[in-house]
């Protein structure tokens, strides 16, 4: 059965209930390995964060994601790019120096063990973008590894290695039609030995591809840990 790399974006106080939602939706589809990507700084009390914890207790694996997921300004003509095409206001990295971005991943790192969570190996942008930011000063930081669109770097390794993805985080017509051809590309670049990402937003089930992710849901598979990449 074809390898699959199951992750839940956007993880906050906000969506809690719906990715315990998605959780369950994907344990009936038989997947019992998925990774949450959480946002620290968006608002998380101790009941929330007692959530968090026992969705770890059951399975669960955490990563970061970002900070506050958004941004206040748009700094240069490449975030205005990226804002408009791909990641509308939540692009962090993209509004930061280096030194900003390895500040804000520090931080969030640091929150999971200041909440008692367990902490993670994986930290992933928010819209994947990480901007500038040179190979040395990740393998600096705490996380061992760092995913972008393109696929997942390990700091042990020091190796980059290239993973299709798909998505489906699509609120208009251009967005539908534009994630269904890029799907289509990635799961034929996939096929059925190498592992394929799905990424999972807590509305899409509800939006344009829902039927889509479903589908691809149902058609099975075996899911992976992130870790299984390099440790398997």
């Amino acid at each position: 059965m074809s390898p699959l790399l199951l992750s839940i974006h956007d993880v906050m106080p906000a969506t809690l209930a719906q990715t315990r939602s998605i959780v369950s939706r994907l344990e009936s589809f038989g997947f019992a390995r998925v990774t949450l990507l959480v946002v620290p700084g968006s608002g998380w009390q101790d009941d929330t964060i007692a959530g968090l914890r026992a969705l770890t207790e059951e399975g669960a694996e955490l990563a970061g994601h970002g900070w506050v997921h958004r941004v206040d300004r748009i700094r240069g003509i490449g975030h205005r790019v990226h804002s408009t095409l791909i990641s509308r206001n939540v692009a962090e990295h993209l509004a930061l120096d280096v030194p900003g971005r390895i500040e804000l991943m520090r931080r969030c790192f640091d929150w999971f063990a200041e909440n008692a969570l367990p902490g993670p190996e994986l930290y992933v942008p928010p819209a994947w973008a990480m901007g500038s930011m040179p190979r040395h000063e990740l393998n600096r930081l705490p996380f061992r590894q760092h995913e972008t669109l393109g696929g997942v770097y390990d700091t042990d390794t020091m190796r980059f290695r290239r993973l299709p993805m798909v998505g489906f985080e699509a609120d208009t017509a251009f967005r539908a039609a534009s994630c269904r051809l890029w799907n289509w590309l990635n799961r034929n670049v996939a096929g059925r030995r190498q592992p394929l990402r799905i990424a999972i937003h807590p509305n899409d089930f509800a939006l344009r591809l829902g039927g889509d992710l479903d589908r691809l849901l149902a058609a099975g598979g075996t899911a992976l840990s992130y870790r299984d990449l390099y440790d398997g």
